[in-house]
């Protein structure tokens, strides 16, 4: 049963790594990985009941996760259907090519740890496509986009997806996460932008800067305002919201959503349905990539059998022996996020080691959102925000490989390093 178990596992790993070659996407080879998986465990099994008893216990824990990020997805398309980051981007009207790494960077950075890396990426790209003629300069900022949003998803709990996975584990809390990686994240970022200010000298070529980001805009400043503001604040409440009750995030995230939705009800209340129906939550859920949350649902039943199994804890075990050194082994896992995606990568560890073994906030988890956070940024495929990117812009994997991906390198590496260091000397 273990050797059939793992061999589905690592052929859905696979068939995941190679979802452009295969041409399947990655989600469905994830359902049916995990759905495989399960019916391997069961049919082998002589305790039907104890294993169906144990899946209901790993999908209580699943559930949280898909339904924080139904929620927060569709919030961030809410206030995407208002136009609502056009008035941050807007903003962006320097033509020095220095002046716009810098801006470009921390506007990413930033964004990111409110948004998530993935949503960041889309909506500062289709700013860039707006105001940078030279396809070479739009290709070099898009790479930086992709290095500051993984390093701004980096320090948040709800930035990346891996980081919602370890918040909702109780690996990490909040306020420490932030605490603890906002200057490796930081870091991460200023020496690629430091590194690639050479290449970034005089003026751009501009074109428009004052077109919206989806054309002509049918919300009013009022109410882009209004969902931009209310948007980012239910974002940013949601780890109040769990600290004050206690409840689990997606509880917040789901409080949130609905007050939103009430008050979007109530400012197009009077509108025909030909205007408002673009600006309903119902609209906001046909936007949401539903394949990425099958994704996460199919990657993490599949590791939740390795963990039911046993399989993980002998894993666990195995890397202890043969390297024995917490901060190699996450270095490790962080330079192969940039080969395979994080979230499964981020999963077998919380199923590898229990909070007995590392309790909350151990710096073991807040070291491996870092690395898992932004390894991802030394390939194009390597991350959400690459893929992205190369899917906008048609970015190049060579191309990226050369121009980009030793300069992620050498900010992941700085950023780790600062880690180090922080923790060895200050106790952070």
């Amino acid at each position: 049963m273990i050797v059939a178990i793992i061999f589905v596992f690592i052929l859905g790993y696979a068939a995941i790594a190679f979802e452009h070659t295969l041409k399947i996407n990655k989600a469905a080879s994830a359902v049916v990985t995990g759905a495989l998986c399960w019916t391997i465990y069961i049919l082998f099994s002589a305790d039907k009941e104890k294993v169906v008893s144990e899946l209901h216990f790993q999908m209580g824990g699943l559930s949280q996760i898909l339904f924080f990020l139904l929620g927060a997805m569709t919030i961030v398309e809410l206030v995407d259907a208002h136009d609502g980051f056009e008035l941050i981007t807007r903003h962006i009207k320097t033509n020095s090519k220095s002046r716009l790494l810098w801006l470009i960077g921390f506007i990413t950075f930033f964004l990111s740890a409110i948004l998530d890396n993935l949503t960041t990426t889309i909506v500062m790209i289709s700013l860039l496509r707006k105001i940078i003629a030279d396809k070479e300069e739009r290709w070099m900022l898009a790479g930086l986009v992709v290095i500051a949003a993984n390093a701004g998803g980096s320090w948040s709990p709800i930035g990346d997806v891996t980081t919602v996975m370890l918040w909702v584990g109780n690996q990490v809390t909040a306020a420490n996460i932030i605490i603890k990686l906002f200057i490796p994240g930081l870091v991460c970022l200023v020496v690629p932008i430091v590194l690639l200010k050479n290449f970034f000298r005089g003026n751009i070529q501009s074109q428009n800067f004052n077109h919206t980001m989806g054309g002509e805009s049918r919300s009013s400043y009022k109410e882009k305002l209004i969902v931009l503001i209310l948007g980012l604040f239910f974002l940013l409440f949601v780890p109040v919201f769990k600290t004050v009750t206690h409840l689990p995030p997606f509880m917040g995230i789901l409080m949130g959503l609905g007050l939103l939705w009430i008050i979007t009800e109530m400012i197009h209340g009077g509108k025909a349905e030909e205007d408002r129906k673009s600006f309903t939550v119902a609209y906001a859920l046909r936007r949401i990539d539903t394949p990425s949350v099958l994704f996460f649902l199919g990657i993490l039943l599949a590791v939740s059998v390795l963990e039911a199994t046993g399989i993980l804890h002998l894993g666990a075990a195995f890397l202890d022996k043969q390297i024995g050194n917490a901060y190699i082994s996450v270095m490790g896992v962080g330079l192969l996020s940039s080969v395979v995606d994080n979230v499964p990568l981020v999963a077998a560890m919380q199923g590898m080691y229990d909070l007995s073994i590392y309790p909350t906030d151990h710096y073991f988890w807040e070291f491996l959102a870092y690395s898992t956070g932004t390894g991802g940024s030394i390939l194009i495929i390597g991350s959400a925000a690459g893929v992205a990117a190369m899917g906008m812009e048609k970015i190049n994997f060579i191309w990226y490989l050369k121009k980009i991906g030793w300069v992620a390198l050498a900010g992941f590496l700085s950023g780790a390093l600062v880690y180090i260091l922080q923790h060895q000397f200050f106790g952070l």
